[in-house]
């Protein structure tokens, strides 16, 4: 049963849109279109903000800076009982989504998804957003320049996730 939704649940959402468009009477290619123009037009305009975003990333990664920065943090990490292995995830994931999938991976292949590492990186890549991606593309797509609230708010909001993802997983699924 789950296979036959999975398989018409697309296809049922285009016919209920087309038919519904057709029930208001609108003309529902020009729809469409105008649609496919105003998506086209928001890719170019949020495309040199992604560009430069990712740029920094890996001039971050490739320069060292993430790694010099994760031996500075190393006493705030272990005064959280933060294994060393996850800071650089907790550092990267507010900035790029695939850069922090990547460092999950590696902690994954390293550690195992059910240790101690694995279980902190699975919960903080739930708990956290890849804040500085979102913002650039959401604002910049609706063109707000002045993200100084948000930005605040999200990164503390990512911060929380961060600390409390470590302190869950030590309290209940650390071996005692």
């Amino acid at each position: 049963m789950i296979n036959i939704i999975s398989n018409l649940a697309v296809p049922l959402m285009i016919v209920s849109i087309v038919a519904f468009g057709l029930i208001k009477r609108d003309n529902v290619y020009d729809s469409f279109v105008q649609g496919a123009k105003l998506g086209l037009h928001s890719t170019v305009q949020i495309s040199a903000p992604l560009v430069g975003l990712m740029v920094a990333i890996s001039m971050f990664r490739a320069s060292g800076a993430l790694e010099i920065l994760s031996r500075v943090l190393s006493p705030l990490t272990n005064l959280l009982q933060m294994p060393s292995e996850v800071l650089p995830l907790a550092l990267l994931r507010p900035v790029s989504g695939s850069g922090s999938i990547a460092i999950v991976n590696d902690i994954f292949k390293n550690y195992g998804p059910d240790s101690i590492p694995g279980k902190i990186a699975s919960v903080m890549m739930g708990s956290t957003e890849t804040t500085f991606y979102t913002v650039a593309v959401y604002f910049g797509a609706v063109g707000i320049k002045k993200v100084r609230h948000t930005l605040k708010a999200a990164l503390i909001a990512d911060f929380t996730g961060m600390v409390l993802a470590v302190l869950v997983v030590n309290m209940l699924l650390a071996p005692q």
